[in-house]
């Protein structure tokens, strides 16, 4: 999709009727959000890194490739990761500059056992009263059937307090029969917060199911993967601003993220070097409790 295209769709999209269904039910559908072309292209981008190993234990899946750190390994993931449309519905949810948490593909085998029943935030350890810091995005590559092992979410388990998971969670067989499959068509993706409860369904079939999924958090959380030390620089360096930003060269304000002192865009231009290797490692340098937005503390 190029970018006036893009920029039409996004104009079209009602991220305050998606953003009001997550709050709602606990998740939105998006129908139309890869075109034959987009996936296309996506299986064309993915396919030299599929078929080198499978998940370690039975929650990434025995049976099951994933795909790690996908945003940086072609220009198609990356749109999709920036993809106007998920910006828009985000910003519903996630206050200011938001970040990518985690992103990759995920070709779920034949015979693949369903996962465990889980919530997408609970690493947080925060009360569930709490706004979710998260949000992830499933997106179908192949189609999603019940027999496929498609997604099962619980409908409004994203408002469940403390209290009511832990009632739900001593009758597990009662919480299952909650499940609904998101049988969803090839091309689409759905979205919700990390609160929702739902796990991967067994794939019963003979072939395998593609997805991909991207996951978001807010500012001031730990992602899931450190894209610091995942994605070089070089690689940075070619992404647009947007990707920049939501592999945490931003700030979230007034100065989480800085860099020494610094706007942490400033470690991506040419030549840039650590200050504490610039001034050498056993040069005193001043110690301050803050600085102004945009301010450079650097010598």
């Amino acid at each position: 999709m190029d970018a006036p295209t893009a920029a039409l769709e996004a104009a079209r999209f009602d991220a305050d009727q998606h953003a009001q269904e997550m709050r709602d039910q606990g998740f939105t559908v998006i129908r139309d959000f890869l075109d034959a072309d987009r996936i296309a292209e996506f299986r064309r981008a993915l396919a030299p890194f599929l078929g080198s190993h499978h998940g370690r234990n039975d929650f990434e899946g025995f049976k099951t490739e994933r795909v790690y750190t996908l945003v940086a390994r072609g220009q198609v993931f990356e749109d999709i990761a920036c993809d106007p449309r998920l910006m828009a519905l985000l910003s519903r949810v996630l206050e200011g500059n938001f970040l990518l948490s985690a992103t990759h593909a995920i070709n779920l085998g034949p015979d693949e056992t369903a996962q465990s029943i889980h919530n997408d935030d609970g690493f947080y350890r925060q009360p569930r009263s709490a706004p979710s810091a998260g949000y992830s995005v499933i997106g179908a590559i192949d189609a999603f059937t019940a027999q496929n092992g498609a997604t099962e979410v619980i409908p409004g388990s994203h408002l469940w307090s403390d209290e009511e998971v832990a009632e739900r969670r001593r009758d597990p067989a009662g919480l299952e029969k909650l499940l609904v499959p998101m049988e969803v068509p090839a091309g689409a993706c759905f979205v919700f917060p990390g609160k929702l409860f739902h796990r991967g369904g067994a794939n019963k079939t003979t072939k395998p199911r593609l997805a991909f999924t991207n996951q978001y958090c807010a500012g001031w959380a730990r992602p899931q993967e450190n894209f610091f030390l995942s994605v070089p620089k070089e690689i940075v360096r070619k992404m647009s601003p947007k990707a920049q930003a939501l592999l945490g060269y931003e700030l979230w304000p007034q100065f989480m993220g800085m860099v020494t002192g610094s706007h942490p865009r400033k470690s991506l231009e040419p030549g840039w070097v650590p200050p504490i290797v610039a001034q050498g490692v056993n040069t005193p340098t001043e110690c301050h409790p803050g600085f102004a937005a945009g301010e450079d503390r650097d010598p």
